[in-house]
Formats: C-alpha cells, structure tokens, sequence
C-alpha cells in the first residue's frame, strides 16, 4: 500500500512539472535561422544605396548588378523590409577597384591565367546598436584563361565575384563572423 502511495506521488509530480513546462515553453523564444544571421528584434528594415563604381576601368553595368545583388540577397535571407532612406541597417560604398592581371606566367613570359579582380568599399550602420557599425574593403577575384577574350567571359566572372562579394558583406552584417 505505501508503495501505490509513492508510485501515486511520484506520478503527481510528473504532472505538475509538465504542466508547469508547457506554461514557461511558450515564454521561451528561440529564433533559428538557415543563413545563421543574428538579427536584433528592434531591426525592421535595411536601406542599401546605390554603389556607384569609383574603379580605374569602368564596366558600365557593374555598379547595378552588384547593388541588385545585395537587395535581393538581404530581402531573401531575412524578414529585414528593404526601404531606400533611414533604414535601421544602412550599408553604404562604392567598387574601388576593377582589374585585370596577368597570373601564372610561362616559361615563355605569357601568361597561362589572367585574374579578374573586384573590389568594394562598404560603410554598415546599425542604428539600432552603434557597436555594431564597420567600414572594410572586400575583394574578390576570379581566373580565367588568357586564352580567352574578357569580354566573352566577363559576364559569368562579374555573376561569380557578385555572389561571393555579397555573402561576404551579409556574413559581416548580419551573421557577425
């Protein structure tokens, strides 16, 4: 009998701490995110301007492709709302530097590898938590054969340095690496 008693209490303990449970649970927020951006909840919005292209060798289109990028990139990748003045995020910049090297030389002295290299300058305000503002340079660069002309493979090489370009300012953002 005094067993079925504590089997009875144990068992009523068992009740009260999952009940209690599932009374704190919903107080308990956890935010999980796939991109791993840690985002404050008093951040709503991010205003990108546009980064005019301020290199030595000018590709017309580059400037837009690159501002796009980063637009499209932190709209699909957060809840952030894109607005074009006093976002709580604001990134800022320019392309400093678009250019072309020769790499790889042969025995011959011409090169096997030409390298295709872009450079950013971005300014990031958080108005929210001014520690968190930075300015930085980042570079990215590709290579191709210097068998082929750069027009024929720009296209594909800017899409490529784009793309790298933008996860490296949205990790440095957001994601605070």
């Amino acid at each position: 009998m005094a067993l079925n008693k504590t089997l009875l209490l144990s068992r009523s303990w068992y009740l009260y701490i999952s009940l209690a449970l599932l009374l704190v649970m919903p107080a308990c927020r956890v935010s999980y995110s796939f991109t791993g951006a840690s985002i404050s909840s008093s951040v709503r919005t991010v205003t990108i301007l546009y980064l005019p292209n301020n290199a030595g060798l000018v590709v017309p289109t580059l400037s837009r492709t690159i501002t796009d990028a980063l637009k499209d990139y932190f709209t699909s990748q957060t809840n952030l709302v894109l607005v074009d003045r006093n976002g709580d995020l604001l990134l800022d910049g320019a392309i400093t530097q678009y250019s072309v090297v020769p790499v790889a030389i042969q025995g011959n002295e011409t090169a096997a590898m030409n390298r295709l290299t872009v450079v950013v300058n971005i300014k990031f305000t958080n108005k929210t938590d001014p520690k968190q503002t930075w300015e930085s340079s980042f570079s990215r660069y590709q290579d191709y054969s210097s068998s082929y002309n750069l027009s024929s493979v720009q296209d594909g090489l800017i899409r490529e340095i784009t793309d790298q370009l933008v996860q490296d300012i949205f990790n440095k953002a957001v994601v605070n690496w």
